[in-house]
């Protein structure tokens, strides 16, 4: 790729509407809150949304259970909404990628109303239905979220299949009628004007053929539970390696990159789109130009505390590996992992541990995720109770915490909340004022807000005040909209065994950036390549702006320094 593409250059930001900006005070975020927030994504700097699902769902597994590809969900508003909220987007040159599921629909969808009333109805064959075997499911397979993944329907005496909640039936991709009805969504989006798609889930798209029994011997609830009884990173790995095992019929089958290739042949008919998809692998990037344009660098984000030896070895691996014509895409959160200062942070130094990360994530090759929230430094909300939870996965949790674990209420409830998702999904924290802001005082949020908001932990506090973390992320993201090595340049590591300052180089023909993060909360120094001349600085968390001496550059702790150079 020659020529980069708008989505190489972009920032994008991911907007959770459910909990972003309620617009007609009902405690729900909304289309209408959204247009009311659009001048401040401008403001910002921010270049592009993600907009996790706006569908008509019965919101079992919030959104990702849809009921109608073509509509939005009531309670985000209309059609003329979205589309406003869209145009508004454009007229300000920020784009808008939609959440697309495709492994499976609700149940509640009328594709699988239809299939399940009869089995010569026409549309039976769009799901994934098999007979009972010996008087029980058609095969052993679990569902990721618990039980088996096979649900009976007495009306036609047939099981379907779901890889996930038995309300998401897996739509049957082998079907060649659902492959066009899904490319019929997926053209109408695109002739509306979206800009692309987040695709979920795409690894479970296809299951194999026969469908086989994992004949492990194992129980799903048992990896469960000695998962959480690992004491060392090698019985976490046994556990992990039981669930690869057993979900081995059921993932990553090869079909899925040729329906990835048809997919982006679609996509391609319309100039200017983008397909991202919900995995690490990169073998969904193709040849690198025939399946999906972007594959998130999850693994950057599987620890928990980011260091220049994890980051280096990251780099190595994941950029060494993209095939030619592969561009990267980095993120350390988003609506289902935990919020990044909670993540990453010692307890101690978090807010400046996070400004670090942020300045890793923007200055790193790749196209850059940012999750909302976290340019206030929003933080996972633990205090939730039992009752509070939206979550199944918590309360799925839960309950396995008491039955197979024998902990306490209080105990399975502290577990429940950070194994969920709720902790990362409560409302945006917009003024100091009840509910944050996010709703009228007298209405009750669809989440409880997290009471951090009331520190400081809100966009109206920190709006006018040159050193919040709202600050510092719209600085940053204005600096790297001026410097094109931040985003279109090679990236090359410095001083490769420093176990406290991560230091590389972006470069393009004409400008050379340099960058040097200190991970740590004590002075440190690292050593510069002798062919880097003429440095000078261009943002620091500091004012010293780091001291240049021998090739050597001094940092305060936790200091983010970027710097212009020559190189010879």
């Amino acid at each position: 790729m020659s020529q980069k593409k708008w989505w190489q250059s972009a920032v994008f930001y991911q907007i959770y509407p459910r909990s972003f900006a309620d617009g007609n005070g009902d405690g729900i975020g909304d289309f209408e809150g959204m247009i009311q927030k659009v001048d401040y994504l401008h403001w910002l700097g921010v270049d592009a949304v993600w907009l996790s699902p706006h569908f008509p769902s019965p919101q079992i597994d919030w959104g990702y259970d849809v009921s109608d590809y073509y509509g939005v969900a009531p309670e985000y508003g209309s059609m003329e909404q979205f589309i406003r909220f869209m145009d508004e987007l454009h007229r300000r040159d920020m784009r808008l990628v939609l959440d697309l599921v495709l492994n499976h629909t609700s149940d509640q969808h009328p594709w699988f109303v239809e299939s399940r009333s009869s089995r010569d109805n026409p549309k039976r064959n769009w799901y994934v239905w098999k007979p009972p075997r010996d008087g029980g499911p058609p095969n052993d397979w679990f569902s990721t979220f618990g039980g088996p993944a096979w649900t009976f329907d007495p009306q036609t005496g047939e099981y379907y299949y779901h890889f996930f909640f038995a309300q998401q039936p897996d739509l049957n991709w082998r079907n060649p009628e659902v492959k066009q009805a899904m490319f019929d969504v997926v053209r109408y989006w695109l002739n509306l004007g979206v800009d692309g798609f987040r695709l979920d889930a795409i690894g479970t798209i296809f299951e194999r053929e026969g469908y086989p029994n994992h004949a492990t011997g194992d129980h799903l609830d048992a990896i469960y539970r000695d998962s959480r009884l690992a004491r060392t990173k090698a019985e976490q790995r046994k556990a992990n390696r039981r669930w690869l095992r057993m979900f081995r019929h059921q993932v990553d089958m090869p079909e899925v990159h040729e329906l990835m290739r048809e997919l982006r042949q679609v996509v391609d008919e319309f100039p200017e789109k983008v397909l991202i998809g919900e995995t690490e692998d990169i073998r969904f990037y193709g040849n690198g130009e025939d399946e999906l344009h972007l594959n998130f660098n999850f693994p950057l984000m599987h620890t928990n505390r980011l260091t220049p030896r994890w980051v280096r070895k990251n780099q190595e691996e994941r950029l060494s590996s993209l095939p030619a014509g592969a561009w990267p895409c980095n993120t350390l959160n988003n609506h289902d992992s935990g919020r990044m200062m909670s993540q990453f942070g010692d307890g101690k130094h978090d807010w400046q541990i996070a400004r670090v990360n942020l300045a890793l994530l923007l200055t790193l090759k790749g196209t850059p995720f940012l999750y909302n929230g976290e340019e206030i430094g929003m933080v996972n909300h633990l205090g939730l109770k039992v009752e509070d939870f939206r979550d199944p996965l918590s309360l799925h949790a839960y309950r396995l915490e008491i039955e197979l674990l024998g902990s306490l209420p209080q105990e399975a409830e502290l577990y429940a909340i950070q194994y969920g998702r709720d902790k990362c999904r409560t409302p945006l924290q917009w003024a100091n004022q009840p509910n944050a802001g996010f709703c009228p005082a007298e209405v009750k949020p669809w989440l409880p807000v997290h009471p951090n908001f009331g520190e400081g932990v809100n966009v109206d506090e920190q709006y006018n005040q040159p050193d919040s973390m709202l600050a510092y992320y719209r600085r940053l993201l204005q600096l790297r909209k001026s410097l094109p090595a931040l985003i279109h340049g090679d990236y090359q590591p410095l001083d490769r065994h420093n176990p406290h300052v991560f230091s590389f180089l972006r470069r393009t023909a004409d400008q050379t950036c340099l960058i040097a993060l200190n991970m740590k909360a004590h002075r440190a120094k690292t050593h510069l390549s002798e062919n880097i001349k003429n440095l000078r600085c261009v943002f620091s968390t500091r004012r010293s702006e780091g001291f240049v001496e021998n090739g050597v550059l001094s940092l305060q702790p936790f200091e983010v320094w970027i710097g212009l150079a020559e190189t010879l």
